[in-house]
């Protein structure tokens, strides 16, 4: 009910079992992780920015929800240290042949675009595959037809497993976390797309259209969608750019107050319905999610 549709190339490497590190692009905050913890068999733990986990009761909470923090320089040199911790908890879930999502280029932004490759996915690799775990590398690329509207698609491309094989005859650090990068960014390129921001001849070619027998069926359900849905869409919309204005996080913090409120906002509106003439309760509870399905489905939204 938030994404158009979500298709993935190579969808037999979604089975591929751990220990298993993805690296992947990062243009949508923590929707990339949420989508790929659900697409891929093997349970996943994803690396966040340390900042978030400042908070003790928060740091809690996101190690259950398998977040494990990674701190950058602007978040202080003191943290640094940290890094190690995480790494260690990474070997240990290579162990157990779980897998991790690291973001390779270290930070969030909402375009289209590859950006420069950090170390860490270089490093944790190496470490991995010195203590000879048989860790597996797999390129991701995420895209999105659109950052800011519902009804977007996302199409997400898999790259060629690299192992420990592939960096043989290199010996010191910084050759191997250069070569590493440079591999990697070969593998990571074609599966990111580059558009200009206003392209819409381009979105078009990449995400294409709904086709117009979809949409002449949806057309009156999408409709209602919009208008049965419009004071929780702008609910939301408001502690947004309240909270958040600023940042890149718009997608994300949607879904994440949309998760918490939705199953309420169904049950008031059918409470209300039912307490006026009972079958349109029942009507209401069927027809709220579907007519949201509907407006959703209607059209692939982009830029």
């Amino acid at each position: 009910m938030f994404c158009h549709s979500i298709e993935v190339d190579k969808s037999s490497l979604l089975h591929t079992k751990g220990p298993l590190l993805i690296a992947s692009n990062h243009p949508n905050s923590f929707l990339d992780a949420i989508i790929f913890d659900i697409l891929f068999d093997t349970p996943i733990t994803s690396l966040a920015r340390g900042d978030a986990f400042k908070n003790k009761r928060i740091f809690r909470i996101l190690r259950l929800l398998k977040m494990l923090p990674v701190y950058r320089i602007r978040e202080g040199a003191e943290n640094l240290n940290t890094n190690y911790d995480t790494f260690d908890s990474c070997i240990e879930l290579f162990r157990q042949n779980e897998g991790v999502l690291i973001f390779s280029e270290g930070l969030c932004v909402n375009e289209w675009f590859l950006r420069p490759l950090k170390k860490g996915t270089a490093r944790l690799a190496f470490r991995a595959w010195h203590t000879a775990i048989p860790l597996k590398v797999l390129p991701a690329g995420i895209n999105y037809s659109s950052f800011r509207k519902y009804g977007k698609k996302v199409i997400i491309h898999l790259g060629d497993v690299l192992e420990a094989d592939n960096f043989e005859g290199i010996f010191t650090d910084g050759e191997r976390n250069v070569k590493f990068n440079k591999i990697l960014k070969e593998k990571l390129q074609p599966l990111v797309y580059e558009i200009e921001p206003g392209d819409k001849k381009e979105l078009n070619k990449k995400f294409g259209s709904t086709p117009p027998i979809k949409k002449y069926l949806l057309a009156i359900p999408a409709l209602v969608g919009a208008l049965l849905h419009m004071p929780i869409y702008w609910f939301a919309k408001a502690i947004f750019h309240l909270f958040f204005s600023d940042t890149d996080h718009h997608d994300s913090v949607m879904l994440g107050i949309l998760l918490l409120t939705y199953p309420f906002y169904v049950l008031l509106l059918s409470c209300l319905c039912y307490g006026v003439y009972m079958p349109w309760g029942i009507l209401a509870l069927i027809l709220l999610p579907f007519s949201a399905w509907a407006y959703v489905n209607y059209e692939v939204r982009k830029g």
